[in-house]
């Protein structure tokens, strides 16, 4: 019998241990991959059944409130989402800087906003330029499916990676415990704890010229005179659909 000298034996063992770590790591991050996937379904599960408690909850308090010979007055919207319908051309420096912070670099760009004294007051003074209002859910979900895009990378040299898969949302957001699409949308909806973190971790929404146009009016006036920029409250999600 031919002796298999020992450089060769021990090439095998480690071939052979190789081997056996490649395939633990790969059954690892299948286990992890099917928990994640069965978490990420019971999180819109829930998400769904949260959406539907607070739609009866209004219905029922309209009801109440009509019974009793009352008004109901709905909760305040949380959330804006604002598009830049205006170009560079004659924008003063403090417009501009607004602009700016806000992410509106170009024209049909689209970010969400938490609504507060300090950025009502920010919108308003940049309202010549803009088209804003509050999303409804349908509008939220259309825009993170079709338009989202996520920050890839390190600041100073971001990718910009469309939302294809829960695995990349994990990647980029798993520490803040955000696994999936849905927590996305959630926290976008909602205004949740960690609205600011899933708002800054997307890109501005690159939207398309809406179909139809602005309209006779044109963007010059205000949209309760006919025209386009300012405040639609919920009619933005009818910009939204022609936009997206």
């Amino acid at each position: 019998m031919e002796q298999v000298p020992e450089s060769v034996l021990k090439k095998r063992v480690s071939e052979e241990k190789s081997k056996a770590a490649h395939l633990a790591k790969l059954k690892a991050q299948r286990e992890k991959r099917k928990k994640s996937k069965e978490e990420a379904i019971r999180r819109a599960e829930s998400y769904v059944a949260e959406y539907l408690a607070k739609e009866r909850a209004v219905i029922h308090a309209r009801r109440a409130a009509r019974a009793e010979g009352k008004f109901y007055v709905p909760e305040g919207a949380k959330v804006a989402f604002v598009v830049r319908i205006r170009g560079i051309r004659g924008v003063p420096p403090k417009q501009r800087k607004i602009l700016q912070l806000f992410r509106l670099r170009q024209i049909h760009n689209g970010v969400f906003v938490r609504i507060n004294y300090a950025t009502l007051r920010m919108l308003q003074l940049i309202e010549p330029y803009i088209a804003y209002g509050y999303p409804n859910l349908k509008s939220v979900r259309e825009l993170v499916y079709k338009r989202g895009f996520l920050k890839v990378g390190k600041p100073g040299g971001w990718s910009r990676i469309g939302i294809t898969s829960n695995d990349l949302v994990e990647r980029v957001l798993g520490k803040h415990g955000i696994i999936c699409v849905e927590d996305i949308i959630h926290e976008l909806f909602t205004c949740g704890p960690k609205f600011k973190i899933v708002n800054q971790a997307l890109w501005p929404f690159k939207l398309s010229s809406p179909r139809g146009g602005y309209g006779r009016r044109g963007k010059l006036r205000h949209f309760v005179e006919g025209g386009s920029h300012g405040n639609r409250e919920e009619l933005i999600n009818r910009l939204i659909r022609q936009m997206n």
